[in-house]
């Protein structure tokens, strides 16, 4: 499982030019999920994501979690993070777990998020979506659990 971790003053996501959801100092992540990815997984990487110390303390240093300082989170699904980019000119997508059996991870990912009680906005499994953010830093991750 994969998450691309973006530090940020705010986030925006929209379907079809319709908001689907906004948040404000937070982290946008973007989430790939493979072939061998479970529930187990799906934990780890919300654990992480909500833990990792990405934020500045009192000296600027980055100590602060996303729970530490009442951040959101927007959640984006997003299947081309699992490619295969290896070799050739266009990427592979053999490592990607099948849509039908991604979603549910997915879902699970959005309830277990739901139940932080952090503030929450996320986008919908397999819709062409807009992500508009700002980059704080920029301060980007990428998380492999």
């Amino acid at each position: 499982m994969i998450g691309l971790l973006q530090r940020v003053n705010w986030g925006r996501l929209t379907i079809d030019g319709q908001v689907r959801g906004e948040i404000g100092k937070g982290l946008v992540v973007l989430v790939g999920i493979e072939k061998d990815d479970d529930e187990s997984k799906v934990d780890r990487l919300l654990h992480r994501v909500l833990s990792y110390r990405v934020f500045g303390d009192a000296d600027d240093k980055m100590n602060l979690s996303l729970q530490d300082i009442g951040g959101d989170l927007l959640l984006v699904s997003q299947f081309t993070l699992a490619a295969t980019t290896d070799k050739g000119l266009r990427p592979g997508f053999s490592s990607a777990m099948p849509p039908a059996l991604a979603e549910p991870l997915y879902d699970y990912l959005v309830r277990e998020a739901a139940r932080s009680g952090i503030g929450l906005a996320t986008g919908v499994f397999g819709a062409d979506m807009k992500v508009a953010l700002e980059n704080d830093g920029p301060v980007t991750f990428l998380l492999r659990v």
